[in-house]
């Protein structure tokens, strides 16, 4: 009777049928097995458990499901080619590409420049002992800088973008700013009918991301605009 002890089979049924569950680590531990095995992972009775399960018979069902499984083409993981810092002006969540920016500064107030009455121009800022050009977005885009609100469970800081075009840098204001964001350029939609005319001309394509519908700003375009207020 020693080997059927040593299988578990001389407990008067105690072993099998999931007795790990019962007597084992998994229950009230009473078993004179696992003093000697430490662990049930150990014992005949879980291998062998183990080894009916794998050889268990399938149906058709789990032949069928597997198959579709393995079948299916891979699916390539979205590669991230892009990125853009997001900031909203007015009721617009706007983007422009990170390689444009030199910082993000607190907001400041402008100091008028005579003679100089461009469209977008409002005059230029100090930032930390350097001078820059502030000029207004929502002009240069036709769009209006009030309205709008912080997301929920944000707080609204107004800022400035320090952007660099060509050689010139540029101070724009914003009401709020999101960050960085990357993004596989294939995500971009084609801009709505119904967005600002103003705008929609600036547009290269609209970014969903989380809550929001950003539209990504042409780079080209908007640097044309902002060298054309220093001349």
């Amino acid at each position: 009777m020693e080997p059927d002890k040593e299988r578990g089979q001389g407990t008067a049924g105690a072993h099998g049928a999931g007795c790990w569950s019962r007597i084992g680590v998994a229950g009230d531990r009473s078993c004179e097995l696992l003093a000697g095995h430490g662990h049930c992972r150990h014992c005949d009775e879980y291998a062998g458990a183990a080894l009916q399960h794998l050889a268990r018979p399938v149906d058709n069902a789990y032949l069928r499901e597997w198959a579709e499984h393995f079948r299916a083409p891979e699916v390539a993981e979205e590669r991230l080619d892009a990125s853009a810092v997001v900031f909203r002006i007015g009721r617009e969540w706007l983007a422009l590409p990170t390689a444009m920016f030199v910082r993000i500064a607190p907001d400041a107030v402008p100091h008028k420049i005579p003679h100089r009455a461009s469209r977008g121009l409002r005059g230029i800022v100090n930032i930390a002992g350097r001078l820059y050009p502030c000029v207004a977005l929502a002009e240069l885009l036709g769009i209006a800088e009030e309205g709008g609100s912080s997301r929920q469970g944000r707080h609204t800081f107004a800022r400035l973008l320090l952007v660099q075009w060509e050689e010139q840098a540029y101070a724009l204001p914003v009401a709020d700013l999101h960050g960085i964001v990357r993004y596989a350029s294939g995500r971009l939609l084609p801009p709505a009918a119904t967005i600002n005319k103003g705008l929609l001309r600036f547009l290269t394509g609209v970014l969903p991301e989380q809550d929001m519908q950003v539209g990504c700003l042409d780079i080209g375009l908007v640097g044309h605009q902002l060298a054309r207020t220093l001349r």
